[in-house]
């Protein structure tokens, strides 16, 4: 959303470095430059955060359509001449634990939509997890994969911190608060300088249409990708685990706070469970009592009568869950079957049924209306998020949201690369000053977001000392970023 004003003086429309003699662009203390000099700095931490966030976001949208592709000989089992129904969980259960002796089967997942595998999550004897794909028909092991080096696996762990743990999730956060100041003066840029535009492209000034189009996809976008970095900032680890910390001192939580959420996490493709099953996720400081399923005596020929998966899948159909679920599996004597709803396109529908695993009765439930205030906003933010709380509205608008970011990406350092200076030294930044004495407003607002935004408060800091200490002081320097240096 860059965009320039109309020149006020003959010479400023020469641009810097062509033919046609020299020339030198007004160091401006107007505002608009100002803003315009900050979007542009910008954009060399925010447009690389972006891209990798969009793409990787628009990997993860299609991840249902795009792995069973990908994996046909995994994800897709149809039924067979002699076997037109699907086995009972327990058989298939008890066909990976034979075909895996040594794993820890920790949950499965329902198939999602006629024609697909049953996926059953395992933990291997060093820790690592795997989805195990099994035939619901034939009562067949497929095969098994790493869920995290998938496509879309590979997706998530990039869209999540680069793959480099804190190192990584500290670019991405410091990348989402200036993007969401990058938002913010765009639309500035956009509205002050719509006038100048329409000039520039009546003039055939070269790259106004560019610009146009640049800031009409900016205006288009913003409002999405707003939402997206705000409802995004609850997984980051610094700004995300600060709040939550506050959040939790006042007896709140911005995740769900399920006690039975400590048992043995899901581990599957599908992200779109409720995220108290996350491992982790700093909810409530684990105060609450988890549901234990109570161990009976044995009976006169000293066996002991044990629920199966299946009587889980019968309790969570009674008790009113959507289907497809993905459950939970007991991992000790006294743990219990946590069935998980699906809740993939309406976050008030999430609901989890903890089953007994003896006696097969409902031990406690948890859902939507029992999460904490903050948790119901985190859960419609979530669900907007990944694009499915509306449907295919928010599917698919989500989807263009992504592409527009990338257009946004792509034209805005296009722009620079046209009207860069040619012949001299200088990274061609806009000059100007934010005129902070004469606009108290602005002022407590570049305050406030160094609040709200910790790292963009920091980093600005930094970048203003680093202005005032040295790019004044060196005259190199202060030519290459188009700073006037210090007499």
């Amino acid at each position: 959303m860059t965009d320039l004003r109309a020149p006020e003086r003959a010479s400023d429309a020469q641009p810097p470095g062509r033919t046609g003699g020299p020339s030198r662009r007004p160091s401006g203390s107007g505002l608009f430059r100002a803003v315009w000099r900050w979007h542009f700095f910008a954009s060399f931490v925010v447009v690389p955060v972006l891209l990798v966030l969009a793409v990787t976001g628009l990997i993860y949208l299609f991840r249902f359509q795009l792995e069973p592709l990908l994996h046909p000989d995994l994800m897709k089992a149809e039924p067979t001449a002699t076997q037109q129904v699907a086995q009972p969980y327990s058989a298939q259960l008890a066909a990976v634990r034979a075909a895996y002796p040594d794993v820890e089967v920790v949950s499965l997942a329902e198939p999602r939509e006629d024609g697909r595998s049953t996926v059953f999550s395992v933990v291997l004897p060093d820790g690592e997890g795997r989805d195990v794909y099994v035939d619901p028909f034939a009562v067949r092991v497929l095969g098994s994969m790493d869920p995290d080096t998938t496509l879309s696996g590979t997706a998530v762990r990039l869209h999540a911190d680069l793959m480099s743990g804190r190192v990584g999730d500290m670019v991405m956060e410091l990348g989402a608060c200036w993007a969401i100041v990058m938002a913010i003066t765009g639309y500035y840029l956009f509205l002050r300088g719509r006038r100048a535009r329409r000039r520039l492209a009546r003039s055939g000034r070269p790259g106004a249409r560019l610009r146009s189009r640049h800031g009409a996809v900016g205006a288009v976008v913003g409002v999405g990708l707003l939402t997206l970095l705000v409802s995004g900032l609850p997984w980051t680890g610094f700004w995300g685990a600060k709040v939550q910390e506050l959040a939790t001192a006042q007896g709140s939580s911005l995740w769900s706070t399920d006690h039975g959420a400590i048992s043995d996490p899901v581990s599957t493709l599908d992200e779109s469970l409720p995220h108290s099953h996350l491992p982790d996720v700093p909810w409530a400081q684990h105060k609450s009592e988890v549901p234990r399923s109570e161990v009976p005596e044995p009976g006169a020929d000293g066996e002991v009568s044990v629920a199966n998966v299946d009587t889980a899948v019968v309790v969570a159909e009674r008790e009113g869950l959507r289907r497809p679920f993905t459950i939970a599996l007991p991992s000790t004597d006294d743990g219990v079957f946590s069935v998980i709803g699906y809740a993939f396109d309406a976050p008030t529908d999430e609901r989890t049924v903890h089953v007994d695993r003896y006696g097969g009765e409902v031990v406690d439930t948890y859902g939507y209306d029992d999460y904490p205030a903050l948790a119901k906003v985190v859960a419609h933010g979530i669900g907007l998020h990944e694009g499915r709380s509306l449907g295919l509205w928010s599917f698919w608008g989500a989807a263009l949201l992504c592409l527009g970011v990338v257009v946004s990406c792509v034209t805005g350092p296009l722009m620079w690369w046209r009207r860069r200076p040619r012949g001299r030294s200088s990274i061609g930044a806009p000059r100007g000053r934010m005129p902070l004495r004469a606009t108290p407003a602005l002022t407590v607002g570049i305050l406030v977001l160094g609040v709200l935004l910790p790292f963009f408060g920091i980093t600005l800091l930094a970048a203003l000392l680093l202005d005032q200490l040295v790019l004044r002081r060196v005259p190199a320097l202060a030519g290459w970023f188009d700073r006037p240096a210090r007499a």
